[in-house]
């Protein structure tokens, strides 16, 4: 006696049987141009994304290039002083120097003066803390032209 099929089984079997494909002529000519595509290369190095080269943006200036600096200044005397020694008297001269530029040509004379003294301090032989080596310098190159 053959045995009966469960509902069950039947379905099971019905699913592992392969379906047949319908196709049409469109879908096969799209399948077939997607298989010639030549498989892209896999990139050996990715570049690093690149800055952006534009300058950051700015906020507006709230005052104009031709305000005068006494006027901006008034409380601060120092800040008036190096206008005076730069010969500046508006925001836009004073722009044009750059922070180090204003700092060099503020100490020049300095650093100028420090060294008249330690040249004169040398000729009568006494030196600055920590200076004995400019005077024997200074000894040394003074020597042959005193001989």
């Amino acid at each position: 006696m053959a045995k009966k099929k469960s509902p069950l089984t039947k379905k099971a079997a019905k699913k592992s049987q392969p379906r047949p494909v319908k196709r049409n002529k469109k879908s096969s000519a799209i399948t077939k141009k997607i298989a010639r595509k030549p498989p892209k290369k896999a990139a050996t190095k990715t570049a690093p994304p690149r800055a952006s080269k534009k300058a950051p943006a700015l906020p507006r200036p709230t005052i104009t290039g031709e305000e005068k600096l006494f006027l901006l200044f008034k409380d601060d005397y120092h800040a008036r002083q190096i206008f005076d020694f730069l010969r500046v008297e508006t925001v836009r001269e004073l722009e044009a120097f750059a922070a180090e530029d204003i700092v060099n040509r503020l100490s020049r004379p300095i650093v100028e003066s420090v060294e008249r003294i330690r040249r004169r301090l040398a000729e009568k032989n006494r030196y600055l803390s920590g200076d004995e080596a400019y005077l024997i310098g200074t000894k040394r190159e003074t020597a042959p032209a005193d001989a």
